[in-house]
């Protein structure tokens, strides 16, 4: 299994040059000595005692090569980073005073002992604002308890579990039409499928309606505001939209569609409730409008209402969309694997349409999104917090105003949590298997801004999986390669992802 996994090339590409430029530029001469964690036993300390030093490489010009080479390539830059300087590391960046913390521990002494005195990296926030407002995505303090404390109820599993029908109904027709009639098989870009079914689930599931003709603008402009977004991060402020720049008319239109989009349900919704006989509705639009807050009986205002559409909007299909599609990769180059999860899924169903009431009896299924999850992350990096006060992680101080990073993909492919870390190994997360350290997985984050639409997302993505596999056995074209992941806020494929999806014999029954 580890032979086939690297012969397949699961592995990350790193941009090597970029990296041991940064590694020669020096480490600090005042460093303590750290474990490598290529060597670091599972059951030694996991903290370093209060008179640790993080090291980190040297931040000439004020960091400016160290962000070039991020920019370059993020993932490998920070996997090369633990490698060379341990778990903890700082280092200085412009007037950022930089730490990332790469083990378990210390992301859980971050995210839940501290939580109280962290608040989100504001350049983060600035970036995301622009499309998302005042949404419960990036405000902070009592605005964003209340939101949260507010939105809470149209998220639990139950209230998440009335709107399977919704999803299972928007795949069917895109899964049944993937390939042509009377074909018993196609070659299929999957990219734009389930990034196609994955927004007409959100449109059915925020709207009740499925409007194909806005599909595929709207997710064109998810992905270039993504694409943008990224690009942002990495620099001090953003230049106003107006300028005739590279990109710049295209970011205009994607949020003038994507908010044009968002209105216009909510101005159609507006004005069939206030006409005699409006049918009732049971979708995420409703439920926003019927929210009061427990405490003071308010409701969320027309503004709170757009930008919480658009944040679930957003949110509710890219990260799915993407987390399919690279499961339906794996699945490809394990065949194995998906024929234990097709054998699964046709002893659970007998043919019917998956329901909320099958997550349970299909732990096989869940176990391979979970493995997917892990090894590709949609939210792979740029997990950040800046400190509101003194705190202290492992015994080591950090100082008011410190930028704290976490990056998942470290902490998901570290040997210490999980044995051959570049392979596709589901078992990892069935019943039975060695326990994973709390804060090793989270492809959701963690803690009190742990994502809301978690119980959405699971469920979205395990009755999708279910009914693709139904369908279709799917395997790599001769001589097709899975493209290398690029990191643009989520993380996809390089490429176009084609796979072959040839029809299984029986057809699953409508319901």
């Amino acid at each position: 299994m580890g032979r086939e996994c690297r012969r397949r090339g699961l592995s990350q590409s790193f941009n090597t040059a970029a990296l041991l430029r940064c590694s020669m530029r020096g480490m600090n001469s005042t460093s303590a000595p750290v474990v490598p964690p290529a060597t670091a036993s599972v059951s030694s300390p996991a903290v370093p005692p209060t008179s640790f030093l993080p090291r980190g490489p040297r931040s000439r010009w004020w960091g400016l090569p160290l962000l070039r080479s991020m920019r370059a390539d993020y993932l490998g830059f920070v996997t090369q980073l633990q490698r060379e300087h341990g778990d903890l590391t700082r280092m200085r960046l412009g007037y950022e005073d930089a730490w990332d913390l790469m083990h378990p521990d210390l992301v859980r002494e971050a995210l839940i002992t501290h939580a109280d005195q962290l608040i989100r990296w504001e350049r983060g926030i600035a970036v995301f604002e622009e499309v998302f407002g005042q949404s419960v995505l990036v405000t902070e303090g009592h605005t964003w308890q209340r939101q949260r404390r507010m939105l809470m109820p149209a998220f639990t599993p139950k209230r998440v579990a009335g709107y399977a029908r919704l999803m299972t109904d928007a795949a069917r027709s895109a899964l049944d039409a993937a390939v042509p009639p009377g074909q018993p098989g196609a070659r299929v870009a999957v990219d734009a499928l389930w990034t196609d079914v994955a927004m007409d689930v959100i449109l059915r599931t925020l709207f009740s309606t499925s409007a194909q003709a806005d599909a595929r603008e709207a997710a064109w402009a998810t992905q270039t505001l993504g694409a943008m977004a990224y690009q942002e991060m990495f620099m001090p402020f953003t230049l106003p939209d107006w300028l005739p720049l590279p990109g710049k008319a295209a970011k205009r239109r994607a949020i003038r569609s994507l908010k044009g989009l968002v209105w216009r349900h909510i101005h159609a919704r507006q004005a069939e409730v206030a006409a005699p006989g409006a049918p009732e509705r049971s979708d995420l639009l409703h439920m926003l409008l019927a929210l009061r807050d427990e405490q003071t009986g308010e409701a969320l205002s027309a503004q709170e209402v757009f930008d919480q559409c658009i944040v679930s909007f957003q949110a509710g299909h890219e990260t799915s969309a993407t987390t399919l599609l690279w499961w339906t990769l794996l699945m490809a180059q394990h065949p194995e694997a998906a024929r234990r999860a097709q054998a699964e899924v046709d002893a659970v169903l007998q043919g019917g349409t998956p329901g909320p009431e099958h997550l349970a009896q299909l732990p096989w299924l869940g176990a391979t999104l979970k493995e997917a999850l892990r090894l590709y992350p949609p939210i792979a990096a740029l997990m950040s917090r800046r400190t509101t006060a003194p705190i202290a992680l492992g015994g080591v101080p950090v100082p008011r105003g410190a930028m704290l990073r976490i990056t998942p993909w470290v902490l998901h492919r570290d040997a210490r949590w999980f044995s051959e870390p570049d392979c596709f190994r589901p078992e990892r997360f069935l019943d039975g298997a060695p326990s994973i350290p709390r804060g090793a997985w989270i492809p959701f984050g963690l803690g009190p801004r742990v994502c809301i639409g978690q119980h959405f997302a699971m469920l979205e993505m395990t009755l999708l999986a279910a009914m693709l596999v139904q369908r279709y056995t799917v395997r790599l074209p001769e001589g097709v390669a899975v493209g290398a992941p690029r990191l643009q806020v989520t993380l996809r494929p390089e490429g176009a992802s084609a796979l072959w999806l040839q029809r299984r014999r029986e057809a699953p029954r409508a319901q």
